[in-house]
């Protein structure tokens, strides 16, 4: 297939790129600066010039693609309301485009809506809950509009080298604070994925997902806070210690919200129903080659 891909130069979007490329599927790519586009093309991908918020630009890609990716995001937490409408508005205009085709599209969701339990692939979004994106609840309806869409959630930490997630601001954290610290009894979790293992499943869900299929790529089900914690502080080789619910909020910042989420997911579901198995290495043993505290 000739696949769009928003995104297709960040951190999963650029893995999902390579996937698809080495699966032997053509890439159009967009891309908003000459240095994504130089990326693009460095790839082996076609370059598509544009924006998440050029609604012209995101409709042209999606015509001239046989399926399309969307893994972009404006990933601003000081403005995470005007960055899901941006995104809203971005999925709706996709979806436009593909209504009554049949063509394949997938965006990227998340699993950290329903903390205390483990969330499956049933689990729908219920609507009163705010999530990091609003991609799923947009993108899903256009099942019943001819289109062969599907959400892959990720979880909180999609790892591997070049992240610049949640994992690499607990370790400026911990740098800054002298401490390598983890919230309450730190026996919460968070559940991951390595970049890699996230992009095969986003091409086997172009491939073969069913219309209106929710997908989970989580490698592992739940890594208590506390050994990510004690990884980060064997790295540093700083000091290890627990901070109390109260004073999260300012050792952590924005981020100890976050942090302290129990949030446990699990992909039997998505195993079982496109044969995916996640084969690199899990979030502990990823930090523990020590890519992530390279200077």
């Amino acid at each position: 297939m000739r696949v769009f891909v928003t995104g297709a130069t960040g951190f999963i979007g650029s893995a999902v790129v390579r996937e698809l490329i080495d699966a032997g599927h053509q890439v159009l790519g967009l891309a908003r600066s000459d240095k994504s586009a130089a990326s693009l093309t460095a790839a082996g991908a076609e370059v598509h010039r544009g924006a998440l918020d050029d609604l012209d630009s995101l409709r042209a890609g999606a015509v001239a693609a046989d399926g399309v990716i969307h893994t972009a995001f404006v990933h601003d937490f000081t403005d995470f309301a005007n960055a899901a409408r941006t995104d809203q508005r971005a999925i709706e205009t996709l979806g436009e485009a593909l209504t009554g085709t049949g063509r394949p599209f997938v965006v990227a969701s998340g699993t950290a809506f329903a903390p205390g339990r483990l969330v499956t692939e049933e689990d729908g979004v219920p609507e009163a809950t705010v999530v990091p994106r609003v991609s799923e609840q947009t993108a899903l309806p256009f099942a019943e509009r001819g289109v062969r869409v599907s959400a892959v959630r990720l979880p909180p930490t999609v790892h591997g080298e070049g992240d610049h997630g949640f994992i690499p601001m607990i370790i400026d954290i911990a740098r800054t604070k002298g401490v390598s610290a983890y919230p309450g009894d730190g026996s919460n979790r968070w559940p991951a994925v390595h970049r890699l293992d996230a992009a095969h499943l986003f091409r086997l869900a172009l491939e073969a997902a069913p219309a209106g299929t929710r997908l989970h790529g989580v490698g592992e089900e739940g890594i208590p806070v506390r050994d990510i914690a004690d990884v980060v502080g064997q790295q540093l080789k700083l000091p290890v210690t627990a901070v109390s619910r109260e004073e999260t909020a300012d050792h952590f910042g924005w981020l100890g919200a976050i942090l302290a989420l129990d949030v446990p997911a699990s992909s039997a579901l998505t195993r079982k129903q496109l044969g995916w198995q996640p084969v690199q290495p899990g979030l502990i043993a990823d930090l523990e080659e020590a890519h992530y505290f390279k200077d």
